[in-house]
């Protein structure tokens, strides 16, 4: 097969491939009332569909570099796609054992795409890493908002919601086929260390640059699921009604979208990206002191700066595990540990949230905490943002 090809199919299934890591799991939530009221669930095991998925990345990421060495990180991908689309098909069939045994299964198997993507893309096309990053994560996000936004009219179509849910079974099965040709013969593009480098022992749990990467992408984490579990009560309680509350939080997500795209191609162009950890910080804090304080005028203007500063957030750590490593090999286990660590922050914030709105009786303790995580952001990120590598330093 001619170079041209081989690439516009590689590209298209990375495409592919970052349209399945989040649109699974985003149109759940719209639907966790009605799936609650027809299995007649509790609130805690309702609530445990948006957790579950983000322990099974903590669980696994730190393991999907090894089984990427063992298998090739193309059938890797693969695989995780199979699994992606056998867990979607459990989740649903309509019973409370297979909804939670097929929400495990897409939490794992989504867990390695997050972890191999960034590490693929810096193998494949080290001269590019900016744009593919962000032509990814455009796909990412924004089949993520699609699944947010349409999981109601298809579930009230008559599909209900088991069928709504299985329509992204759809898209993976589709993946899987037009990844398949991957297996054939991997496209290369750029240069790469030597194999000697590549496959040499590391231990980044020993680095300190590694840890501040992993605290940056997992502080994010953790405010961007805790916002998304809990803000649309809060301005509920502000004195929006539910349906407009639910498009302030849309409106978040879509305003991620243009950000994710062009911060790697600007990140990639810089040797140190310290200066592009500033503008999201200060979004961020400005974002949440204003839904804390400000009137319902500004709320719409609060939540693109909550949603850009996020995105921002998000991208540059996708970047930190290209521009901080010299191998493929060391990218994807610092993906590995920074995914795995961060989601197990995002699993504790919307709890540690809760608990403390329910200790003060007040979103004020909650809110300024996440503006004190904001700033821990910020310190962790100028570390990040240097000019080094993990393994150097």
């Amino acid at each position: 097969m001619d170079i041209k090809p081989r690439v516009g199919l590689l590209i298209i299934g990375i495409i592919l491939l970052g349209a399945n890591l989040r649109a699974p799991l985003t149109s759940v939530g719209p639907l966790v009332t009605t799936i609650r009221d027809n299995l007649g669930i509790s609130n805690t095991l309702s609530g445990s569909l948006t957790t579950l998925p983000l322990l099974s990345f903590a669980l696994l990421s730190p393991f999907a570099p090894r089984i990427a060495r063992r298998f090739g990180m193309e059938l890797t991908l693969l695989i995780s796609l199979i699994l992606l689309t056998i867990g979607i098909g459990i989740r649903s069939v309509g019973g409370v054992p297979t909804l939670f045994i097929g929400t495990i299964l897409i939490g794992l198997a989504i867990a390695i795409g997050n972890v191999l993507l960034p590490s693929l893309i810096k193998h494949n096309f080290a001269r590019n890493i900016g744009l593919m990053t962000g032509t990814y994560a455009v796909s990412m996000n924004l089949c993520g908002a699609i699944g947010s936004g349409i999981s109601i009219p298809l579930a009230s179509s008559g599909l209900g919601w088991a069928g709504a849910l299985g329509c992204w079974g759809i898209l993976s099965l589709i993946t899987v086929f037009l990844w398949m040709p991957q297996l054939r013969r991997p496209f290369r593009s750029g240069k790469d260390v030597p194999t000697a480098q590549k496959d040499k022992k590391i231990n980044l749990w020993r680095s300190g640059l590694a840890w501040q990467i992993t605290f940056f992408m997992g502080l994010q984490s953790f405010i961007f699921y805790t916002v998304i579990t809990w803000m649309p009560e809060i301005l509920e309680q502000k004195g929006l009604n539910a349906d407009e509350a639910g498009w302030m939080l849309s409106i978040m997500q879509l305003a991620v979208i243009p950000i994710t795209f062009l911060v790697p191609i600007l990140a990639g162009r810089l040797q140190s990206q310290r200066l592009l950890v500033v503008p999201p910080v200060v979004f961020l804090i400005t974002g949440i002191f204003g839904i804390l304080y400000g009137s319902t005028l500004f709320i719409l203007v609060c939540m693109v700066l909550i949603g850009i500063g996020v995105g921002t957030i998000f991208s540059l750590s996708m970047m930190f595990f290209s521009l901080r490593t010299q191998s493929t090999h060391e990218a994807t286990e610092l993906s590995g540990m920074a995914q795995s660590f961060g989601y197990l922050l995002a699993a504790i914030g919307p709890v540690l949230f809760g608990l403390l709105h329910d200790v003060t009786h007040s979103w004020t303790v909650p809110l300024l905490m996440l503006a004190v995580i904001s700033a821990l952001i910020f310190i962790v990120g100028m570390r990040a943002g240097k000019n080094e590598y993990v393994t150097t330093q």
